[in-house]
């Protein structure tokens, strides 16, 4: 069997991480089969669609490494198919008009104990095919549902096992609205089967509408997907994951300093197991071990934290040339960055190699660099308020007495740092009361790698130039 897949995202929003998710297990199951994953776009949302939406959509599944083989295709291409499929479930008897008032068929159903569509059902059944014909030849509009039949659906699920569902429990959908315009559902079954798509893989939110589309399935005679719906990603209270627990579209976390690899590596692990006790995993170690008959039923937890650290080890494998590239894209938009900085190959590794272990994030690894590469500071004022302003006056004498030590002194660290120990001990002070404010003056940060190391980095000049100038600071308070 040709296998081949689609990833349906609706162009409402953004691609937020369950989409991403079910994008990824589309892909994963694809390229492992050697199958053919076919890009969706579901627009017949006309009113909330956009191609913003679209674009973003686009993007993120770039920024992850998801590609695809056809498409994107656009649902609302699709819409005379849709019709054409409607009309034809209609006159073989499979689906009938409705007329009614849907505010009346509700009360009504209220009233009586039924469910509305069975109201409805009972309505035209006596209504009559041929008087319904001639009032829709006579103008009046009208919607399409489908006839639902008695007994009940069943359909085997790759994650669940066999479903049933009782028909009385499945309303007669409507399929066509009364502007012509197809529902979801039959847009959904209408498209899969036009795409010749053998296997649906998306999240469990989708399971209600399963049987819907079976149903529609075999009335239209066309040939039924295999099924597979994934538990959904839930927050750190259990909850459906959503905004109110920090959940944001796969392109905020890559402008927070997420890398792709990381991303992809952990989502794939929301909803499915490798078979062992890996956590850290390539993309080719994914799709070499990747298959639907690991796909967990029960639901996962989306942990920021485990994000993260997945995220530093991503970036542990990352060589100092491509982290060279990260922190210009991250840092250029400063007008002080001295980007020939990192041009020095020695120099570079030698500060990842300081920063690195201090940053699980590109957005913090870039905080950490900033420092080193850029000519102005961003001062913690915490920081400065407390080893700078709150005794001013010995803050300027320690760091003029720094000053006249550091500009005689060899620049390496051995020596940088008897030089600031003998200093401490002439001004009988503990080292950290010169240390403080020193970091102050060099980084604006109250923590940063070892100092000695952030002097050597530097360099005499910068060092000696940054020490001025918080003095100057302190005094122009």
């Amino acid at each position: 069997m040709n296998m081949r897949l689609r990833f349906a995202p609706s162009p409402t929003g953004y691609l937020h991480v369950g989409g991403a998710r079910t994008a990824i297990f589309n892909w994963l199951f694809a390229r492992k089969e050697g199958g053919v994953l076919v890009l969706r776009i579901e627009d017949t949302d006309r009113v909330r669609s956009s191609e913003e939406h679209t674009k973003v959509i686009l993007d993120g599944l770039t920024w992850l490494g998801v590609d695809w083989d056809e498409g994107p295709f656009f649902q609302s291409e699709g819409v005379e198919r849709h019709r054409a499929d409607a009309t034809r479930l209609l006159e073989e008897g499979k689906a009938y008009r409705d007329f009614t008032d849907t505010a009346a068929m509700r009360l009504e159903a209220k009233e009586r104990g039924m469910h509305p569509s069975r109201v409805v059902r009972e309505k035209m059944m006596d209504l009559g095919a041929e008087s319904a014909k001639q009032r829709a030849e006579a103008g009046e509009p009208f919607a399409i549902r489908l006839l639902v039949p008695d007994g009940e659906t069943v359909f085997d699920d790759l994650v669940h096992g066999e479903m049933r569902f009782g028909n009385d429990d499945i309303d007669d959908l409507v399929i066509l609205r009364s502007d012509g315009t197809p529902t979801y559902n039959l847009a959904v079954v209408s498209d899969d089967a036009d795409m010749r798509i053998t296997h649906v893989l998306r999240g469990d939110d989708h399971l209600s509408n399963a049987p819907k589309q079976v149903l529609l399935y075999r009335a239209l005679g066309y040939p039924e997907p295999v099924f597979a719906h994934v538990p959904l990603i839930l927050g750190s209270d259990g909850r459906k994951l959503s905004k109110r627990h920090g959940a944001m579209a796969v392109g905020d976390y890559a402008e927070e300093g997420i890398v792709p690899e990381a991303m992809m590596n952990f989502l794939a692990l929301l909803g499915w197991s490798p078979g062992d006790d890996r956590e850290l995993m390539t993309r080719e170690e994914l799709l070499g071990a990747f298959g639907m008959e690991r796909l967990l039923k029960s639901a996962s937890v989306f942990d920021i934290d485990k994000l993260e650290w997945l995220n530093g080890r991503h970036l542990d494998a990352y060589s100092d040339e491509e982290l060279a590239k990260c922190l210009r894209d991250l840092l250029q938009e400063d007008d002080s960055f001295c980007s020939g900085f990192l041009d020095d190959v020695n120099w570079l590794s030698e500060l990842l190699g300081l920063i690195k272990p201090r940053a699980r994030r590109l957005d913090q690894l870039a905080e950490q660099a900033r420092p080193f590469v850029c000519q102005n500071l961003h001062f913690d004022m915490k920081a400065v308020e407390k080893h700078l302003n709150k005794d001013p006056g010995a803050a300027i004498k320690r760091l003029q007495s720094l000053y006249e030590t550091f500009r005689g002194a060899d620049w390496t660290r051995e020596e940088l740092e008897v030089s600031l120990r003998d200093l401490a001990s002439q001004m009988e002070v503990g080292a950290g009361k010169l240390i403080h404010p020193l970091r102050i003056a060099l980084t604006g940060n109250m923590a940063s790698p070892g100092i000695f190391d952030v002097l050597y980095l530097l360099g005499r000049e910068r060092s000696l130039s940054r020490i001025e100038d918080a003095v100057e600071r302190i005094n122009l308070r």
